[in-house]
């Protein structure tokens, strides 16, 4: 009989309390039973360490690992260290997950096959009803994923709704300290994969809530993103040179985005060095006329004015309720 392989699933636990439980309970429920559950407790200062605690007593597959605080990108390395799996897998700890959802991607990871994706969707609720399950299965080359990431179609930034093979991963790291860690990461994953596989089916349910750190008050820390792309681009043109004009062209999209909500969200200090950055970045990344052949007029129009100035670009896209 063929060994079923081991995945290690790594769950960040920071002032959760509320949902952690049924977070836990929609991982060890799971048809698929060969599991390495880590729950890292990042200093928690709520009931959430005697919680890991609890769960790590009633099922021997969870380890639970308490830290100082220092952030999700750090919790999910120490994990990544001392995880035994073959088979790697995040969920954030507020969510929750399909009962079957590990037995489903894990039957579409086939030899050639590094990282699976499933659908998920959006949810204030405790108890959402998934798809059904069906093979309804999309292969894609590395480059064919890369292409859906930059366009924010599949494969995006978020870690969760996915399997990787460990090798895949190799030692690829989270950036300590961001506040958007996802993304310095997984661009590069999907970049070392030899194939990638999606389903439509949704079996992970992301979790609304209004104290999130997506929630909060825009602030500089949401700029990260900008170096992110910087550093993605970087690599496109090593690897994948001809989408290096859309990685453009989408940098120049989060730049107008991130203008709009300084403009909506920041004090005048925080906004001037918030524009700062973002003009350091339109002159370094310049858009050309080969980057903006393949989008319509109305897009070409704003990258001319953004050309121009970013921040008055900005000011109008938020005067016509562009974006909201």
């Amino acid at each position: 009989m063929k060994k079923l392989p081991l995945i290690s699933v790594i769950i960040p636990v920071y002032k959760v309390e509320k949902y952690l439980d049924i977070c836990v309970e929609s991982i060890v429920n799971q048809t698929y039973y060969n599991l390495e559950i880590i729950l890292v407790d990042d200093g928690s200062p709520d009931n959430c360490p005697a919680m890991c605690d609890a769960w790590g007593k009633k099922d021997n597959r969870i380890k639970v690992i308490h830290q100082k605080n220092s952030g999700s990108g750090a919790a999910r390395n120490i994990a990544l260290e001392k995880a035994k799996g073959d088979i790697i897998s995040f969920v954030d700890s507020d969510d929750y997950i399909a009962l079957g959802m590990y037995e489903s991607l894990l039957k579409y990871m086939t030899d050639e096959i590094d990282i699976v994706e499933c659908a998920y969707v959006t949810t204030w609720k405790d108890n959402i009803i998934f798809d059904k399950q069906v093979n309804n299965i999309q292969i894609y080359s590395a480059e064919e994923a890369m292409e859906e990431h930059i366009l924010d179609h599949y494969f995006r930034q978020v870690i969760w709704n996915k399997i990787y093979r460990r090798s895949v991963i190799r030692d690829i790291r989270f950036p300590v300290g961001k506040k958007i860690d996802d993304e310095f990461w997984t661009y590069q994953v999907i970049a070392q994969a030899r194939k990638l596989a999606r389903t439509a089916c949704r079996m992970y349910a992301y979790r609304q809530q209004s104290d999130s750190v997506m929630h909060k008050t825009f602030t500089l820390d949401r700029l990260q993103a900008i170096d992110a792309k910087c550093q993605r681009l970087a690599l496109l043109q090593n690897k994948f040179p001809k989408l290096c004009s859309q990685a453009r062209v989408n940098l120049w999209y989060t730049c107008l985005y991130l203008g709009q909500m300084s403009l909506k969200y920041m004090n005048k200090r925080e906004r001037n060095m918030a524009f700062e950055i973002l003009n350091k970045t339109r002159k370094k990344y310049s858009i050309t006329l080969k980057d903006v052949k393949n989008i319509n007029t109305m897009q070409q129009i704003w990258m001319l004015f953004a050309k121009i100035s970013i921040k008055n670009t900005c000011k109008i896209r938020n005067y016509l309720r562009i974006g909201d």
